[in-house]
């Protein structure tokens, strides 16, 4: 696709924009005019928000710098297991080849050539259907054309059954309530085996656990994966006392039951499974493989119970049954050890132990065994879940399990016992007997469904009604575009079924929505900016991929903000109280963060996208009956085909030994990048000017050539010298779009894994004949001292044409060689000195003398990246605003803080 073809694209998605029907605003709104500033700053409360922000950027300064490790070095943990010989020790890859007797000749066997295996790729993972893909191989003298081993499905399933891959699915029954309910489920140390053994990761592999500091005094301690948590130093010193020299192995839980048709209510509940010992950048990719597929769980409602809490009993039982019988060996496995290879062929003595389970609230209650509205890991009574109070501890670990070991007294003894630990009389959860298990503490945070589904949802709906739906809609599709905002173009009030991707998006304009509207009954909005900024810290905060005691005391300060402020939801009438369990469990990230690393280390985004692979097509690739078993084989080939490209890889690169991906080096990527070839070839000068809007260029180019000669002229100077400076050409290459490559904003060399652009065009139609409005979208212009962290040295700018300029050009006007790529900006005042103390936000305005926009010309190297502005729409925002048209129509602007993490860290 090209450049051209990918505006209109994009484009068009925001063609409904300008025609949306809204209500007018009431007789009682004021004029735009009467700015509502005054009250919006009101309040004694905002003070500790202000020192909160001001000083967080001191504790983030440690964190771009390399941490302070201190290796975990009791005995002989983590070594390997000492062995006669080393020349006996043979990789997974080799020990695949040697498995399969492959041939030294050919590396696609069993395929017979580089064609015949990638058909056979293709076939299974990206083609048609079994029996599409049969016909297709029926036609006469495709085979034979070809040269292809396999005639049909079938054979080419027999092939690939044939390929060593991760463990087989067994089949199985379990009886609760006199009913067999059928568990399809793989062995768990297999599994662990697979994913400990993979080649890919050999050499990422954590072994032990490490303790990170931000300070050399070692003092300050951080956290980001796994292994830099207390959980496993607190197990590997525990481990030690009972079996020293072993290797933890840290396994991650996670279950969520999912719907796998669009219509109708058939559902799969997937158990997925992986470990800590991966880094957390080689989990969190679904193409890296890092995630097993335990099993399918019985999806089953007991209908035919009609006792709602037998039937609920009975529910919860199914599911421990079926997950303990899973995880069963994990019990001796933990405590004894076993030998196992990772994928270099070393051998260590692991202890595969369960560390956390990541799931939804729904799930944590049925894996805690805790009643709906209670939390699952601490007593707090239901009517303090409002309160903030971090004083809270996990529930009593011995005290349930004392309780759970009552069941051999008798029911009423069970049932009264369970009832005084605070949990429900569950037999036998699969926790129950699990070594070095706090089932209460590993229950981590849930980013996905208490922040955005949870807390974000309640607080959009909250503000939505205290300010009003018509309001919040009219301001919700008048923000200006960017490449990394989504424009809600019919509000976002009457929004059904929204995902937690829609309310992550409306959480980077929320702040926007409320800085100065106006209230009911003319109260004052600073305690409502107060808890929206304060929530939005929170939930940017918390989702840190790394962090320090530092930087948790302001998650924990951002936390505690909220709830001084939060009052005004029940003043404006909206709540009575704030007993809602996810936004109890808010209290609870700072201690599992500094247990189990960040939350990206346990976020359940990635499980859900895991549905998509594990459940949604494996379901649609089955005839929709009897689909379990169909479901596990076409798994089971489509990971066997996956894992036979490994292999082949491996033996075209001429079989290496296993080499870290190096997820501390970044692929080295210029952070601009620009199109070969223009968007448009010859654009007129003067249509720059009618059409682009820039309307001073010719002035603007001669000061830029007069500078770019001598940078020392004073203005007068350089004004004077403009005048004798004439453009040799009347049309110029003009480029529509700028991408960026954004840096990880602490350093962590993991590659440039964020895009970002600018699009710079005219109004236009689109290939359907329909109006495009124009689009000049804000930047953020380096002006030669700025920094990644901090606004200063940089400045708000318009770009409203970028360029290049003719050979001819450069050689009558240059003597020496100018930038390849420049932009025409029209600027912004500079930042103030201090943000609006209320929002924390930095407020700007136009440039203008004598009524003119100041513009200039600029390399577009100094372009740093894109910048999101919340227009000052005022108490009520005016109906003849539009999204094309506000950055010219508002009088002010706030530079949105929640663009993205880069711009979060950097807008300190």
């Amino acid at each position: 696709m090209s450049d051209r073809e990918e505006e209109d694209t994009d484009d068009t998605e925001d063609l409904d924009l300008e025609d949306h029907w809204e209500p007018l605003p009431s007789a009682s709104s004021s004029n735009h005019s009467e700015s509502s500033e005054d009250t919006s700053s009101e309040g004694d409360d905002l003070t500790s928000e202000s020192e909160l922000l001001s000083d967080r950027s001191l504790a983030e300064e440690a964190l771009r710098r390399a941490p302070i490790v201190e290796r975990f070095s009791s005995g002989t943990a983590g070594a390997p297991i000492l062995s006669g010989n080393d020349d006996t020790i043979k990789t997974t890859y080799q020990q695949y080849s040697e498995e399969m007797h492959m041939s030294p000749t050919n590396p696609y066997a069993p395929f017979e050539s580089k064609l015949d295996w990638e058909i056979a790729k293709w076939a299974k993972l990206r083609g048609p259907g079994s029996t599409a893909m049969t016909e297709l191989l029926k036609i006469e003298g495709v085979c034979e054309s070809l040269g292809l081993s396999f005639k049909d499905t079938d054979t080419l399933n027999k092939l690939i059954d044939k390929l060593p891959g991760r463990p087989a699915f067994k089949h199985e029954e379990v009886v609760i309530a006199d009913e067999a309910f059928e568990v399809y489920h793989r062995d768990v140390i297999e599994c662990i085996r697979a994913l400990y053994g993979d080649p890919e990761f050999a050499k990422d592999l954590i072994v032990l656990p490490e303790r990170h500091y931000a300070d050399a005094d070692m003092t300050i301690r951080r956290y980001s994966d796994m292994h830099t948590g207390r959980w496993w130093w607190g197990t590997q010193k525990a481990l030690d006392k009972e079996k020293p020299g072993g290797t933890i192995i840290p396994v991650i839980i996670s279950s969520d039951k999912t719907q796998v048709t669009l219509f109708g209510n058939k559902a799969a509940y997937p158990i997925y499974m992986t470990i800590g010992n991966l880094p957390k950048e080689i989990r969190r990719k679904p193409s890296r493989g890092g995630h097993v597929l335990l099993g399918y769980l019985p999806t089953t409602r007991l209908d035919h119970i009609t006792n709602k809490a037998a039937r609920r009993r009975t529910i919860g039982n199914l599911f421990h049954s079926c997950v303990r019988r899973i995880l069963r060996p994990l019990k001796k496995a933990g405590e004894l050890g076993l030998a196992m290879a990772s994928g270099d062929g070393v051998y260590r003595r692991v202890h595969p132990i369960f560390a956390t389970f990541v799931g939804d609230y729904p799930e944590q209650l049925l894996v805690a065994g805790v009643k709906m509205g209670e939390c699952p890991k601490c007593r707090v009574s239901h009517d303090r879940l409002g309160e903030y109070d971090e004083s809270q501890e996990f529930r009593d670990i011995e005290e349930v399990l004392d309780a759970l070991s009552s069941i051999i007294d008798g029911p009423l003894a069970f049932v009264k016992a369970c009832a005084s630990a605070g949990i429900k009389p569950v037999q036998h959860p699969f926790w129950e007997e699990l070594p070095y298990v706090n089932i209460f503490q590993s229950i981590t945070p849930d980013v996905l469904h208490q922040l955005y589904q949870g807390v974000m949802k309640h607080v959009i709906a909250w503000v939505t009604k205290a300010c009003g739906a018509d309001e919040i809609d009219a301001r919700s599709h008048r923000f200006p575009p960017n490449h990394n905002i989504r424009l809600f173009t019919k509000g976002i009030s009457k929004l059904s079924k929204v995902t937690g991707r829609e309310h992550a998006q409306m959480c980077q304009l929320l702040l926007g929505l409320v800085v100065d509207i106006r209230l009911p009954n003319g109260q004052s909005t600073a305690r409502l900016i107060a808890a929206v900024r304060a929530i939005l810290d929170f939930c940017y905060l918390a989702q840190y991929p790394v962090h320090s005691d530092d930087t948790l005391s302001k998650l924990d300060e951002a936390l505690r903000q909220f709830h001084d402020n939060k009052d005004i939801f029940v003043d404006l009438g909206i709540r009575n109280d704030f007993n809602i369990p996810k936004l109890h469990a808010l209290l609870h990230y700072l201690i599992s963060i500094k247990y189990f690393g960040t939350t990206d280390n346990y976020n359940m985004e990635y499980t859900e996208r895991l549905h998509i692979d594990f459940a949604k097509d494996a379901y649609r690739a089955t005839n929709h009956k009897d689909e379990y078993p169909q479901m596990t084989k076409w798994l089971a080939r489509r990971e066997k085909v996956l894992r036979h490209e490994k292999y082949v890889n491996w033996r075209l690169a001429g079989c290496p030994a296993p080499q870290s991906v190096q997820l501390g080096s970044s692929v080295s990527r210029p952070h601009l990048r620009m199109t070969c070839h223009p968007t448009l070839k010859a654009v007129p000068v003067s249509t720059l000017k009618t059409d682009y809007g820039a309307l001073f260029f010719e002035a603007a180019f001669a000061r830029f050539v007069v500078q770019y000669h001598d940078p020392k002229l004073s203005p007068g100077q350089v004004e004077r010298s403009a005048e004798n400076v004439y453009l040799p050409f009347q049309r110029l290459p003009v480029f529509h779009k700028i991408k960026f490559w954004i840096e990880d904003p602490f350093n962590r060399d993991i590659g440039a894994e964020t895009s970002d652009a600018v699009h710079v065009r005219p109004a236009r139609q689109d290939s359907r004949g329909r109006d495009v409005p124009a689009r000049f979208d804000t930047v953020l212009v380096n002006l030669g001292i700025g920094k990644d962290v901090g606004i200063r040295g940089y400045r708000v700018a318009q770009v409203r044409a970028v360029f290049s300029l003719p050979p001819a050009a450069v050689s009558a006007l240059f003597r020496k060689t100018p930038p390849k790529h420049l932009a025409y900006v029209e600027w912004f005042s500079p930042f103030p000195s201090n943000p609006d103390r209320s929002s924390q936000m930095y407020k700007i305005t136009r440039s203008v003398r004598d009524g003119e926009r100041l513009a200039s010309i600029i390399p577009v190297t100094q372009i740093y990246r894109s910048v999101h502005l919340f227009p000052k729409f005022g108490s009520h925002v005016p109906r003849a605003w539009s999204s094309s048209t506000v950055l010219d129509d508002a009088p002010a602007f706030f530079v949105n803080p929640f663009l993205d993490r880069a711009t979060y860290t950097m807008m300190l």
